[in-house]
């Protein structure tokens, strides 16, 4: 992606991290979001993987709905839930946003972008993304 601002997750609540994105993706912005892992989802863990494992276990393997145990695929579907994806413009929008697990090679030497708004300087109760991932069944 050319002139893709890239964006680190690292301690950043997953939900405020999802709505700046979203709106900058419908403003047109390419947006490559790495350590995806590292976001932050804030309450109790056990109400957080349960609300998290329902999601998995609703519908069937053959039709869906599918909610994903990755933690790339996680943040990206969150983001998703943002956006207007049943239209043009939300689809779009979608298909200029890339989550990474850690940082790929392509992106070592760049700068990377800290959303301010996101992150919190003393959460309480919290669950990482990689947590939640391997509760979920995921390996990587």
């Amino acid at each position: 992606m050319k002139d893709a601002t890239v964006i680190d997750a690292t301690n950043a609540i997953l939900g405020r991290l999802g709505t700046n994105v979203a709106k900058r993706l419908l403003n047109g912005e390419n947006i490559i979001i790495v350590n995806s892992e590292k976001a932050i989802i804030i309450g109790k863990k056990r109400s957080i993987i349960e609300e998290y494992r329902a999601k998995r276990e609703i519908g069937t393997s053959r039709k869906g709905p599918f909610f994903p145990r990755m933690p790339d695929r996680i943040v990206k579907r969150t983001i998703r839930g943002m956006l207007p994806y049943q239209q043009h413009k939300g689809r779009s929008a979608l298909k200029r946003l890339k989550c990474y697990i850690g940082v790929p090679e392509e992106f070592k030497n760049k700068k990377f972008e800290i959303v301010e708004k996101a992150l919190i300087s003393n959460p309480i109760e919290y669950i990482t993304i990689e947590e939640l991932s391997r509760y979920l069944g995921a390996e990587f």
